[in-house]
């Protein structure tokens, strides 16, 4: 196979600018084994945040972009540029990926908007199905079975996915006890998350328009910056601080993340925001 070849969307040189972005080695096979491995490294070198609404810069769902934006920017994402650009490499490694729309539950019980939330379903070479998510922060380290509706001990808690109560088909993925987000089993495309995407980068009800987050999982806990804060959780016990200057918060940013900015991103104030 020659560089400009497509493979199920990337080019081999994509999938291997992509393997190395994330410091894993190209799988021999789809199966289960190899894809916890890729969600694992995927969450521990590619950040989720939010950086891009208030940079002022647009947000394309598009799977070129996506993928460019994660290797060759060196940049996060939300969830639907994260699990976007994460099906891509999938698929180029011979996993069958569809995409979902999901519902975010909040700790009041309200449900989110339609296409609130992007997940993905992986069938592997052996025809397990599973559930990836490497866009939702603070969640499962691993892809979840997502036929088992018994316990599955993960890292970050225990997890059960339960039918949705009142809602035929879909299903309920619960953390520790609290619901996380209501699954629809439909296949989406791409383009049908355009409207989640827009209300969550424009919406002043949307919480990723009303502060800066920049999280990622690290081998003994996790490390955020939300606003001009750091905050850094090693087993467990959780430490905070705040930045002295602009300076100091660029530096965390290359050094935690790798993400060099040349501004500083800003929320507006209340009835402003960046076109």
């Amino acid at each position: 196979m020659t560089d400009h070849e497509e493979t199920a969307g990337l080019s081999d040189t994509s999938v291997r600018r992509y393997l190395e972005r994330i410091g894993a080695r190209r799988p021999d096979r789809a199966d289960a084994e190899a894809l916890r491995e890729l969600h694992l490294r995927h969450l521990l070198t590619v950040p989720f945040e939010n950086l891009s609404i208030h940079l002022g810069q647009d947000i394309v769902l598009d799977e070129k972009a996506l993928v460019d934006k994660v290797v060759e920017a060196r940049r996060g994402g939300f969830c639907y540029e994260l699990n976007a650009a994460f099906a891509a490499l999938l698929r180029a490694l011979s996993y069958r990926v569809e995409l979902l729309q999901a519902r975010v539950l909040g700790p009041d019980g309200r449900v989110g908007i339609p296409y609130d939330h992007m997940a993905l379903r992986v069938e592997t070479a052996d025809g397990e199905r599973l559930l990836a998510d490497v866009g939702f922060g603070d969640h499962s380290h691993h892809p979840l079975a997502l036929d088992e509706r018994g316990e599955q001990s993960d890292p970050s808690g225990t997890f059960v996915i339960v039918a949705a109560p009142g809602a035929e088909g879909d299903l309920d993925v619960v953390r520790d006890g609290k619901p996380q987000y209501r699954l629809e089993p439909r296949p989406r495309e791409l383009a049908d998350f355009t409207a989640g995407a827009w209300y969550h980068r424009t919406s002043p009800e949307s919480h990723f328009t009303r502060g800066v987050i920049c999280s990622l999982l690290t081998e003994d806990g996790r490390v955020s910056i939300g606003g001009r804060k750091l905050y850094r959780t090693v087993a467990g016990e959780r430490v905070e601080r705040e930045f002295g200057t602009d300076e100091e918060l660029r530096e965390a940013y290359r050094e935690l993340f790798g993400i060099a900015l040349d501004e500083l991103p800003v929320v507006p104030g209340p009835g402003k925001r960046k076109p």
